[in-house]
C-alpha cells in the first residue's frame, strides 16, 4: 500500500470515528438512546456507574482488539484501535456540550444517519468501531452463520437490557436508530450503485430481454432450464443492474408479463464485461 493510500485510509477512518462520536454524545446519549454492541453496553454502564463513556468505549473494546489482532491481522486490528481511540476522544471532548436538537425524534433521525455514515466509512476503509463485529466474524467462521445474524442476536439482547436500564420507549427508539444506521451503513459501504442480480422466468423472454437491452442498456443472458414440477423447458433471463435501475427493470417485466417470476439478489462486486463501463457514465 502506497503512502497516499495509507493517508487516504486513515483520513476517512478519522472522519468516520469522529462522526460516530458526535452521533453518540450530541444526539443519542442525552436522550438515553443506545447503539448496539459494545457502544450500547458502554452507554448503559456509564449511566449506572461514574465511569465516563469515553473510557468505557475504549477499555471494553481492548479484549476484542486482542482477539482481532490474533485472528484477523495486524492491519485490521491497528485500524480498529485507531478508530476507537479517535471515537473515544471525540466523546470525551463533547461530553459536556449538551444535546443538539431539542427533540427526541429528530435526535433518532440525525443520530442514526451520522452513526451509519461513521461506521460505514470506517468499515469501508478497513477497520471497525465495535468489538462485537470482530467476535461475530470469528463466530461466523465456526458456526457457518452470517455475521449480520450474529450481530443481530447480540443487539437484541442489548436492547432488551436497555429497556430495564432506561425506559422501554428508549429501547424502541434505539431499535429505530439501529435500523436507520444499518441502512446508511449499507449505502456508505456498497455505494448507491450497489449491484443487483435479477433472474426472470417468462414465456415472453425474447420481448423482455430486448426491452432491457434497449431501455436500460444492460446486456442479458438467456439460459435453458427445466421446471422441477412441470418438467417443461423454460427460458431464464439473467442480468445485473444497479440499485437505481432495479425498479425500472421490474416495471419493464411486469408490463410485458404480469405473471413473470422475478428473483432479485444483492451482488457483492461486479468486475469485467460491459457493466462497469456503463455504470461509470
Amino acid at each position: 500500500m502506497s503512502v497516499g493510500e495509507i493517508i487516504k485510509r486513515y483520513f476517512f477512518i478519522t472522519i468516520g470515528a469522529i462522526l460516530m462520536g458526535i452521533a453518540l454524545e450530541k444526539f443519542l446519549v442525552p436522550y438515553e438512546i443506545i447503539d448496539g454492541g459494545i457502544a450500547g453496553i458502554s452507554i448503559m454502564l456509564s449511566h449506572l456507574t461514574p465511569v465516563p463513556l469515553s473510557v468505557l468505549l475504549f477499555v471494553l473494546n481492548v479484549p476484542f482488539l486482542i482477539i482481532g489482532y490474533k485472528h484477523l491481522g495486524k492491519g485490521f486490528a491497528f485500524s480498529t484501535l485507531y478508530a476507537i481511540a479517535v471515537m473515544s476522544l471525540t466523546t470525551a471532548m463533547l461530553h459536556h456540550s449538551g444535546p443538539f436538537p431539542d427533540d427526541k425524534l429528530l435526535a433518532v433521525l440525525f443520530g442514526g444517519m451520522l452513526l451509519g455514515m461513521g461506521v460505514g466509512l470506517v468499515i469501508r476503509y478497513g477497520g471497525c468501531l465495535d468489538g462485537v463485529e470482530t467476535v461475530s466474524i470469528l463466530i461466523s467462521k465456526k458456526l457457518k452463520a452470517s455475521v449480520g445474524n450474529i450481530i443481530m442476536v447480540f443487539n437484541v439482547i442489548i436492547f432488551i437490557i436497555a429497556g430495564f436500564v432506561f425506559e422501554w420507549s428508549s429501547a424502541m427508539y434505539s431499535i429505530v436508530t439501529y435500523y436507520l444506521a444499518s441502512k446508511v451503513i449499507d449505502i456508505v459501504v456498497e455505494g448507491l450503485n450497489e449491484s443487483k442480480s435479477v433472474t426472470i422466468i417468462s414465456q415472453k423472454y425474447e420481448e423482455i430481454s430486448q426491452e432491457i437491452v434497449e431501455r436500460l442498456g444492460r446486456t442479458t443472458t438467456l439460459m435453458h432450464a427445466t421446471g422441477g414440477f412441470s418438467g417443461q423447458e423454460v427460458k431464464v433471463i439473467y442480468c445485473v443492474v444497479s440499485r437505481i435501475e432495479l425498479s425500472k427493470l421490474k416495471s419493464i417485466v411486469q408490463l410485458k408479463d404480469a405473471q413473470a417470476f422475478i428473483a432479485v439478489e444483492s451482488v457483492a462486486d461486479v468486475v469485467g464485461g460491459s457493466f462497469s463501463r456503463q455504470s461509470a457514465h
